[in-house]
């Protein structure tokens, strides 16, 4: 009966991992978010100030979605407000009215009316909002009805993935609509969120609105926000990880919270295979690997395609690897020169530009899978992976393959997401 019971604890606790650390959704819990104290405090800002409203952008995977998750829950209690945030996803065959249907779809609007008769008691009447639009939505109706809601309470109305919106004219509309809510002083606040480098990226250049619009970068995490995913996570498992360890998980996340919780919910399972409740670097080991087999297939598909060679002795694999450890500026780009010193460090040999160079131009072409994108010209050429996934991926093979090691970590600071230059 005592390994039954046993058994029946490490079963529930790999289970209960599973809920903390979840690589394959977004956080919803407040108690699991880690960080991004200078996003939320600018978010709330805006939805605080009458007339502004957010947009907020960064790369794929850096935690965007979460954030929007949570906002909720750091608005609830608050004094003398009440808020609602309807949230909805964009997608590319989405439209101006397309979008604000999908905010109002599931309001219900209920008013109260006098009965028929000459003592009739008030009836109170139920309707979806939705259904007393007009068939095309403008911003003049969606200013109307948000006037309409927000009385007695703060609306929030929340587009998410606004990137993958095809028709140029909704991000005018929209800007349209941010003006129009601003200059009638609405209490609505809209926020954005999307991939993109800047602003201009995500909703075009449109100056009319740029008074009424807070700007939110999101980078990557740094290394102390990282590590508060794993330990606020290990904590609600009634979990430690030695400091060790937590280095090495912090480094190869490269500032992405789907990395950290994925190499985290594997780590901590190999722990718990081993009866243990303290996750140290053994158990990383162990995710790394299981890590590995769970990432998305179209990373797996474009590392087959960059590395495969019939000559003996190429590099590419170890090309690769270099661009994936090599310095980046803010955006994530870096130049050829930034590579030559992790590939004469993974390679014990002497390369220089001029012998990795061709390598470069091929990964960033069909035939190796467009790992990277090139910008600018000829001796001021600049490389970025397409995917911030791919970094990560890249790293964690590398420790497969045994092209790098523990030691290298601290050799080619991989402690810290990235490194700016």
């Amino acid at each position: 009966m005592l390994i039954e019971a046993i058994m029946t604890d490490k079963i529930q606790l790999a289970f209960d991992a599973g809920d903390v650390f979840t690589p394959g959704s977004p956080i919803n819990a407040l108690d699991l978010f880690a960080g991004r104290s200078d996003q939320i405090e600018a978010i709330l800002n805006a939805i605080s100030q009458r007339g502004y409203h957010a947009i907020l952008y960064g790369e794929r995977g850096v935690g965007k979605t979460s954030l929007s998750n949570v906002l909720s829950q750091l608005l609830h209690g608050r004094k003398n407000s009440k808020f609602l945030l309807p949230r909805i996803n964009c997608d590319a065959s989405d439209t101006y009215t397309s979008l604000w249907r999908k905010q109002f779809n599931d309001i219900i609007v209920t008013e109260t009316r006098m009965g028929i008769g000459f003592n009739a008691d008030q009836i109170e009447v139920s309707r979806r909002l939705v259904d007393t639009l007009p068939e095309q939505i403008t911003p003049d109706d969606v200013r109307r009805t948000l006037e309409q809601l927000s009385k007695g309470l703060i609306l929030v109305p929340i587009f998410d993935e606004f990137d993958r919106v095809r028709q140029n004219y909704v991000s005018t509309l929209m800007a349209d609509t941010i003006k129009m809510l601003s200059d009638y002083s609405v209490p609505a606040t809209i926020i954005l969120i999307g991939v993109a480098d800047s602003v201009d990226g995500l909703i075009g250049e449109h100056q009319s609105i740029e008074r009424a619009l807070i700007q939110i970068p999101m980078p990557r995490m740094s290394g102390s926000e990282t590590g508060q995913i794993v330990t606020n996570g290990l904590t609600r498992l009634r979990m430690t990880i030695n400091n060790e360890a937590l280095e090495e998980i912090i480094g190869l996340s490269q500032g992405l919270p789907y990395i950290t919780h994925l190499l985290a919910l594997y780590s901590s399972k190999a722990a718990i295979a081993r009866d243990s409740k303290v996750v140290e670097s053994s158990d990383v080991d162990i995710g790394i690997k299981a890590s590995l087999g769970q990432w998305q297939q179209s990373v797996k598909s474009a590392y087959y395609h960059a590395t495969k060679s019939q000559q003996p002795g190429h590099i590419y694999k170890e090309v690769l690897l270099a661009c994936a450890v090599a310095a980046t500026d803010d955006l994530g780009y870096f130049a050829a020169a930034d590579v030559r010193e992790p590939l004469r460090h993974i390679t014990g040999k002497p390369y220089d530009i001029p012998n990795f160079a061709r390598h470069l131009k091929e990964l960033s072409q069909p035939g190796r899978g467009e790992m990277l994108s090139r910008t600018g010209e000829k001796r001021r050429i600049r490389y970025r992976f397409e995917s911030p996934l791919l970094r990560p991926y890249i790293i964690m093979r590398g420790f497969s393959d045994h092209l790098l090691n523990k030691d290298d970590m601290k050799v080619l600071a991989l402690t810290a997401p990235y490194k700016k230059v």
